[in-house]
């Protein structure tokens, strides 16, 4: 069966990152992100796929882009030009949504579960969000807080939502 994970770091006020890039420091939340899509497809938009470094160990890379003429070269990264194109590569697997605000917003009708960090501060400086999570359709199933230590300049708490009922993906 296919399962489509949306998972992001959020603040309170749904703050992703800005010029692309995170606000926030958290080791403990990247070690759970890394924990949680290792050995799996990634799904992303280009700007986040830059965002990184080099590509993530151990994961496959699915990168949405408008760009017909956009090329990757490097190995388990695959360039597709629509969600749809993304999720089609995607068979009887566990895929994750990693990014970016727009993304997720287009993801959020064919998603069955959202791993979120709920960052407990809020980035008026932001100028990219997590859309509303609407609890008409999904309920939260577990959550574990984390508060700040001398690793963590800010407390969070990683929440599970899952989808009320799966009649209700593509609307």
């Amino acid at each position: 069966m296919k399962t489509l994970i949306m998972i992001a770091a959020a603040a309170e006020n749904n703050a992703l990152g800005k010029d692309n890039d995170l606000l926030w420091h958290l080791p403990d939340d990247f070690k759970r992100f890394k924990k949680l899509t290792s050995g799996h497809k990634i799904i992303m938009g280009r700007k986040t796929f830059e965002s990184f470094p080099k590509p993530l160990p151990n994961r496959t890379h699915i990168i949405i882009t408008r760009d017909k003429n956009y090329t990757v070269l490097f190995e388990d990264c695959i360039v597709v030009h629509s969600l749809d194109a993304a999720i089609a590569l995607v068979n009887n697997e566990t895929a994750f949504i990693i990014g970016g605000g727009e993304i997720y917003k287009l993801a959020e009708e064919q998603s069955d579960k959202i791993e979120l960090t709920r960052v407990h501060a809020n980035f008026d400086n932001a100028d990219t969000f997590f859309p509303e999570i609407d609890e008409d359709y999904w309920m939260m199933t577990k959550q574990e807080f984390h508060p700040t230590d001398d690793r963590h300049k800010f407390s969070f708490t990683y929440i599970t939502y899952e989808r009320k009922n799966n009649s209700l993906k593509n609307l």
